[in-house]
């Protein structure tokens, strides 16, 4: 089922090649669809939304009921185990902690010879988080998208999520966002609702940023909007690896793999391991574990399109592959984690030793479990308060500073042929 592999050169730009088929920029054929969606939204506003919320959601809605109101919300709370909110409130508190630390202070440098330069920290004003609907729902995804927002300061938080054939949205869901601090939610999916962000209608005003995970149609959205807003990213399919030497355990291995391979059938699941006893023994576990898992019949189809048992000649062909993949989760599981963790260079998050598995970041640890997928990791980081953040620069000179050094602003701009900067600077000292 999982393909074991020797690891070489050829093998490594084969399954890099593989997994790069997993993209989102690889699904263009429904650009179309989407294109058709977003510019309907855009010209006819409400009535598009509606129109396709009524096509795709089979929910009627209206002016009157597309915003989700307080009542059901607190209907939301009735329908949601006390323990749940409990654990959800853990939850909320870890992840705020950990955010909170990544706040930045604004700052002022000021000089002797009249010079004042700075930057000054402002929080977006409104940010639009899109929550998966259909028969799973996420409320970790909620708290990991809102809280970042909120600790930054933004004051306008807009979840939208796509509402059942009854028109009500999950409860689960609900409650997660009245929790994380959403300041409006509506009873709006796919391609339709990012297009009501991204532009406005008469019911969801725009705003400046969209965030959250999605199908392709979402995530296809998000790319055609960008420029008319801005986004957090956009998201592929979920994935893996787990880096290991023969001191790992084979069970816990095994189990660490399939929670990712269960998400769907394009999710990716690799170790790669000095061990080939290690790789047998991990091969074994993962049967025994298809045999009582729910979800058996996605894992199996996730493993035969991207799971990967990979067999290294050194830690240090290991730890290349690891950083070449730039895996969204990567979980070290060898004799010294922390020492191996120091020659990684991309991955989305870190799990290291035995007893933190993946999913301690999804749902508790605090960190992000929004995260750089398909090898973006190499140029792109986890979900975080920079992301609900604006920084302009603040510059202030005197005459007395500007005097001295007047005439190589003006050189600099005569040099571009742009002789109206270079008059800006010139009028001010004329005879």
């Amino acid at each position: 089922m999982m393909r074991r592999i020797r690891l070489d050169d050829a093998s490594m730009e084969n399954i890099l090649e593989s997994l790069l088929k997993r993209s989102p920029n690889q699904y263009d054929t429904y650009q179309d669809t989407v294109n058709e969606i977003l510019n309907e939204v855009k010209e006819k506003g409400d009535e598009a939304l509606f129109h396709y919320t009524k096509k795709f959601d089979k929910a009627e809605i209206t002016p009157d009921n597309i915003r989700v109101t307080g009542e059901e919300i607190q209907e939301a709370y009735a329908q949601v185990e006390t323990s749940l909110v409990e654990v959800m409130k853990k939850s909320l508190a870890n992840i705020q902690d950990f955010h909170k630390k990544q706040l930045r202070n604004s700052w002022i440098e000021t000089r002797e010879d009249g010079v004042v330069l700075g930057q000054r920290i402002t929080p977006l004003d409104s940010v639009g988080v899109y929550v998966p609907g259909g028969k799973a729902a996420y409320p970790s995804s909620v708290l990991m998208n809102i809280i970042p927002a909120q600790v930054a300061g933004v004051e306008r938080i807009v979840m939208v999520t796509p509402p059942g054939a009854d028109g009500k949205v999950n409860p689960a869901t609900l409650v997660a966002a009245d929790l994380a601090g959403a300041t409006e939610v509506y009873k709006a999916g796919g391609a339709q609702a990012v297009a009501a962000l991204a532009y406005g209608t008469a019911s969801i005003k725009k705003v400046a940023k969209i965030c959250g995970p999605g199908n392709i149609f979402v995530a296809l959205a998000k790319k055609s909007v960008y420029g008319h807003v801005s986004i957090d990213s956009i998201a592929g399919p979920s994935e893996i690896l787990v880096l290991a030497d023969e001191t790992a355990n084979p069970r816990y291995v095994a189990a660490d793999l399939l929670s990712q391979a269960e998400h769907d059938e394009l999710a990716s699941a690799i170790l790669v391991t000095t061990s080939e006893e290690l790789a047998v023994r991990v091969e074994e576990e993962i049967q025994g574990f298809l045999k009582t898992l729910s979800r058996a019949d996605i894992i199996r189809k996730s493993l035969e399109n991207y799971g990967y048992l990979l067999v290294a000649d050194s830690m240090s062909d290991a730890i290349r592959a690891a950083n070449e993949i730039a895996s969204e989760h990567l979980e070290i599981l060898t004799k010294n984690p922390f020492d191996t963790m120091t020659r990684i260079k991309n991955a989305g998050a870190i799990f290291l030793g035995e007893y933190s598995s993946e999913p301690l970041g999804d749902y508790f640890a605090g960190p992000n479990h929004v995260l750089p997928t398909n090898g973006t990791a190499k140029f792109f980081s986890p979900l975080n308060v920079d992301d609900f953040i604006k920084k302009s620069s603040l510059i202030s000179y005197s005459r007395e500073a500007l005097e001295p050094i007047h005439k190589d602003v003006i050189q600099f701009a005569n040099a571009e042929q742009l002789t109206a900067h270079a008059n800006s600077i010139a009028v001010r000292f004329e005879d």
